[in-house]
């Protein structure tokens, strides 16, 4: 192929990576737990509405980039959740928008609630071989795919989620099936949606008046492949401004120094209103091709606040 070769390196690197993580990773996932875990829908007191951004790896071209909408709510006296996921990620030529609907019920256990959570979805895959040259004309060579490919492909998860006033925990699997994803009509199956499991917890620990230590941990499990996990640590100060730092495990088998660590700072900049960023500086290899990863996030409230007058739930869950 010609002058798209860093391209195609991308793509190799990150089909190697996904290994371990072929859905969609967030630096921020303790602000996007609805794309995790179904049992979330109606865990804040009030409707909420988060738009995230991962532009992953920059300055390597056809590196992933990722957007994403999460909308939930409670109902009935905060024994459901309903919500509903939009996200669109492209990497080189391929370009995918999934969709969720999403329902959970809400149990009283002790001082928190225990949510058991469904979601249906549906994921629009593309490949858009147009976006593809070589040194010699394309259409000699039969076994290479022309035009713009694409398949639909339904599926559905569950999952459960437990909060309690300073502490959280859940177990999901998001996508249950593993369906065909070959794009061409030829017989036997190359490549499949992997089903991948998560396991979440968090905690929120008073150091003094205006400040709080909050740990945060997802672990990751794909069959038959590397073990991963994201590990956050933050402060908040005043209940308003959080720093923290983030390390996510990986890398590739000749670096064990992991796949990268990320700065995170949020702000509450207002009471209806949460705004947050993170930089990821790589560990890996490619850490000599890309100049980071920057992620950052939205969270809009509506209705009012919450019971006894603060934000509890949303701005720490």
């Amino acid at each position: 192929m010609k002058k798209i070769i860093p391209t195609i390196c991308c793509l190799l690197l990150t089909l190697t990576f996904l290994q371990a993580q072929q859905e969609e990773q967030f630096t921020q996932f303790m602000h996007f737990k609805l794309g995790y875990n179904p049992a979330y829908a109606g865990s804040n007191d009030v409707p909420a509405l988060t738009v995230l951004s991962r532009n992953q790896w920059i300055g390597l071209e056809g590196a992933p980039k990722t957007q994403a909408v999460s909308f939930n709510t409670p109902l009935a006296n905060k024994k459901i959740g309903i919500g509903v996921n939009l996200l669109r990620q492209t990497i080189g030529i391929s370009n995918n928008v999934s969709g969720d609907v999403i329902y959970a019920y809400r149990m009283r256990v002790g001082r928190g609630y225990l949510a058991l959570g469904a979601q249906a979805s549906v994921r629009l895959i593309r490949m858009d071989f147009n976006k593809v040259t070589g040194t010699q004309p394309i259409d000699t060579d039969l076994a290479i795919p022309v035009g713009l490919q694409s398949k639909f492909v339904p599926n559905f998860g569950t999952g459960l989620y437990y909060q309690a006033k300073r502490l959280y925990f859940g177990f999901s699997i998001p996508r249950l099936l593993e369906n065909n994803i070959d794009l061409s009509d030829d017989q036997g199956v190359i490549s499949r949606e992997i089903r991948h499991s998560y396991l979440m917890a968090g905690a929120l620990v008073r150091l003094g008046e205006q400040i709080d230590l909050q740990p945060q941990i997802v672990f990751k499990y794909v069959r038959s492949a590397p073990f991963d996990a994201d590990l956050n640590l933050n402060l908040i100060f005043g209940e308003r401004l959080t720093a923290g730092l983030s390390y996510r495990l990986g890398g590739s088998g000749q670096n064990s120094l992991g796949e990268s660590i990320s700065l995170i700072m949020a702000a509450q900049i207002s009471d209806l209103g949460l705004f947050g960023i993170s930089y990821d500086f790589g560990l890996s290899q490619l850490k000599d091709y890309n100049n980071g990863t920057i992620e950052g996030f939205l969270r809009f409230y509506f209705g009012g606040k919450s019971e006894g007058g603060e934000f509890e739930s949303p701005r720490f869950f």
